[in-house]
């Protein structure tokens, strides 16, 4: 009896010590597995917030393009410059389109292409779309700061770190801004949600903050508005593709992308908080076209014999900007004093950016 008694006491000892190991284990795996799950949290918040405060912030560049990018060689050398990266990159062109090695020459654009892009009518909302979607792929890297519109014709005048300081030394955007007076723009079908008071006319070509990006890429008010009621008239350069109106004084000659960066800005009581100017430059020749009803409808086209060192001077002088309708001057400064207005300019023909390029008149890898 004693024997089968002492089996038992050492049975039940042994059956303890492995409850007690097995209890043991069991934390330990639990810590562990939370220990795992605290880190994932932690990396998951801690690289963006320390990307973002501790590195310099980034300018998101948003080309809006019909296929390639025909002055990709240009802004190669001006992002070839920028050894910290401080920039990234977002295309929008065709459905379907892709930029590989096959359609452009630059490592900077290699698949930059955004994947939900749309089919673009100018003169209508798809370009105002467009613009949504390319903030809204750009809004999701949060080291993003400053979101700037460049079309596929558009040069750089200054090396990136002059940009980017320029850019970077207001916390405001710049969105060229005007009230816009001309009878027959604004549709009074817009009205209410749309006042008059708030119709607002200006460049596509913006630099916005994030605050003002999120603003436009979220808009659900004033976009469907723009869709329904904001088109670009018909004649005289679309008669051809389009039915003669049977009066064509009540059509409205609204071209979305013109408007509604400002007036969402507008209605949204946000211009104190914008430089009221862009920073891209464009040449409305007026006596380019020699069919008087078509002048001004396209900005003038620089080609190779026109990109001289005169051209790009007299862009870079000009300091200051006078709005008509406002009877206001708009003076240029960065940080606090005077500068160029533009870091910009556009429409450049491939040949006149080569030209500019090849006899560094674009210092575009100077310190």
């Amino acid at each position: 009896m004693k024997r089968r008694s002492s089996f038992h006491q050492k049975s039940l000892q042994i059956w303890k010590k492995r409850l007690f190991f097995a209890l043991l284990l069991c934390l330990c795996i639990a810590s562990l597995v939370l220990l795992e799950f605290n880190s994932r949290d932690i990396n998951l918040v801690i690289p963006s917030l320390s990307y973002r405060f501790v590195n310099k912030p980034r300018i998101a560049f948003l080309f809006i393009a019909r296929n390639r990018l025909p002055l990709d060689f240009v802004w190669d050398a001006f992002f070839r410059a920028d050894k910290d990266k401080k920039f990234s990159i977002f295309v929008h062109s065709r459905p379907g389109f892709l930029f590989n090695k096959l359609t452009t020459k630059s490592l900077y654009f290699l698949d930059r292409q955004v994947n939900d892009s749309i089919q673009v009518d100018w003169g209508a909302a798809s370009m105002i779309l467009a613009e949504r979607i390319l903030l809204k792929n750009a809004l999701v890297d949060p080291s993003n700061e400053r979101f700037v519109f460049l079309s596929d014709s558009c040069i750089p005048l200054y090396n990136f770190s002059y940009t980017y300081d320029y850019i970077m030394s207001t916390s405001r955007s710049f969105v060229d801004s005007f009230a816009d007076t001309k009878e027959g723009r604004y549709n009074p079908k817009m009205h209410p949600i749309i006042p008059v008071s708030n119709w607002r006319k200006g460049s596509q070509w913006v630099v916005l903050n994030r605050k003002h990006a999120e603003i436009v890429a979220k808009d659900e008010t004033v976009f469907p508005v723009f869709q329904q009621h904001c088109r670009r008239k018909s004649l005289p350069e679309f008669w051809r593709d389009q039915p003669f109106p049977v009066d064509p004084s009540k059509e409205h000659n609204c071209i979305p992308d013109e408007h509604y960066v400002q007036t969402l800005l507008a209605q949204e009581g946000l211009e104190s908080e914008i430089v009221r100017r862009s920073v891209t430059h464009t040449s409305w020749d007026l006596s380019s076209s020699k069919d008087r009803q078509r002048r001004g409808w396209h900005p003038a086209s620089y080609k190779f014999s026109d990109a001289t060192p005169q051209l790009i001077q007299s862009i870079k002088d000009i300091d200051n900007i006078y709005y008509e309708t406002e009877y206001r001057r708009e003076w240029c400064t960065s940080k606090g004093k005077p500068s160029p207005c533009f870091l910009f300019a556009r429409k450049f023909t491939r040949p006149a950016a080569l030209r500019l390029l090849n006899t560094s008149l674009l210092c575009l890898e100077c310190n």
